[in-house]
Parts: C-alpha cells; sequence; structure tokens
C-alpha cells in the first residue's frame, strides 16, 4: 500500500473507485461510516468528499477514519 510520510492512504479528493482499487480493505471502513455507496456503480466515478455529502457525512471526518483504519491493518 502507498503511504506518504503523513500516512495518508485516502484524500477527500480521491474518487470512490480508485480508492476501492487501490485499497479493497477501505470498503470495510467506508461501509463502517455509513456509506454503503461502495458497491454503487454511480458513486465509483464521485469523490470521496462528493459521496461523503450525498450521505451527509463530513469528508474529513470519513478521509481520517477511513486513514487509521487502513493503518491499523497495514501495521497490524
Amino acid at each position: 500500500m502507498a503511504e506518504n510520510t503523513a500516512g495518508t492512504y485516502v484524500t477527500k479528493d480521491m474518487v470512490m473507485g480508485d480508492i476501492i482499487r487501490t485499497y479493497p480493505a477501505a470498503a470495510y471502513a467506508l461501509m463502517g461510516c455509513g456509506m454503503g455507496c461502495v458497491a454503487c456503480p454511480s458513486a465509483a466515478g464521485e469523490s470521496l468528499e462528493d459521496a461523503a455529502a450525498v450521505h451527509g457525512l463530513d469528508a474529513d471526518e470519513v478521509c481520517a477514519f477511513v486513514n487509521d483504519w487502513l493503518k491499523d491493518k497495514v501495521q497490524g
């Protein structure tokens, strides 16, 4: 998994389809946030920020949750 020096795997401007392709395990974290859209074909082209807005979620909080979750899984 690619990680920058800040420990960030996912950013809010990333496209949902790219997130899932790059980090398949992120789907579990996203669903845990209430974003069941990870399997929705229309979400595949949306940014995480746009998808979070559709669900009434704060994109920064979703990013932080997903990044913490992925970091835990990677360092496990």
